[in-house]
């Protein structure tokens, strides 16, 4: 029997402000004074590319990550190479072969679409504001302002996202900064003054203090 086919290795990036970012949030801010330490050198990373974490983020929603784990291996089977064209020349049953639902499987193409039609400026992105990418991709059928924001955090690595509709942050604030009472947005953007201008490194060690395994996009 042929060795099943093994995806090519994917080139994994970090964050040059993490040092500084850390150094900033230990200064302002004594919760995170404690955090960091706890997590040596581990760091945020950014992986793949742009359409293949958004296809990624629309295969996991509303799955628990090990079955989205299970789906997205199954449907990157399907293509020679996941991009937009190859996913768009895909057939429907296969698709959903894979595991895929049927909002899931209109998500991935519309998202190819935009992709393919060039309606996203992937290559201006690194010039543009995190709001008018955001804008950009929750025009995409699938893809709401928490993506968008994960996006702007585990892919493009920008500092300063306060992904204020996270549950896991929210959460972490609780426990946290408020002794596990309930958080408002307010207390939340509250909290997030002193993190400024490294919200994004501040939201992932609270969500490290509350999983220790960080998230992959």
């Amino acid at each position: 029997m042929p060795s099943p086919k093994k995806p090519p290795p994917v080139e994994i990036f970090t964050p040059d402000y993490w040092e500084e970012a850390c150094k900033h949030l230990a200064r302002k801010d004594r919760v995170m004074k404690r955090l960091i330490p706890r997590f040596g050198d581990a760091c945020l990373e950014s992986r793949g590319d742009a359409f293949t974490t958004l296809a990624r983020s629309i295969v996991g929603q509303q799955i628990a990550v090990s079955a989205a784990q299970a789906v997205w291996d199954k449907f990157a089977m399907l293509p020679r190479k996941i991009t937009p064209a190859n996913v768009l020349k895909l057939k429907v049953d296969d698709m959903r072969g894979a595991g895929l639902s049927a909002r899931k499987v209109e998500y991935l193409v519309d998202l190819a679409i935009h992709f393919d039609a060039g309606a996203v400026h992937v290559d201006a992105w690194n010039a543009m504001a995190d709001e008018l990418i955001i804008e950009e991709l929750v025009a995409i059928r699938g893809i709401g302002r928490w993506t968008a924001e994960m996006f702007l955090i585990f892919h493009l690595m920008r500092p300063n996202v306060l992904p204020l509709d996270d549950v896991g942050l929210l959460n972490g604030i609780s426990v946290n900064y408020f002794s596990g009472d309930p958080v408002s947005r307010s207390d939340a953007r509250e909290v997030a003054v002193a993190w400024a201008p490294y919200c994004s490194v501040a939201t992932w060690y609270i969500w490290r203090s509350l999983d220790p395994v960080p998230v992959a996009y």
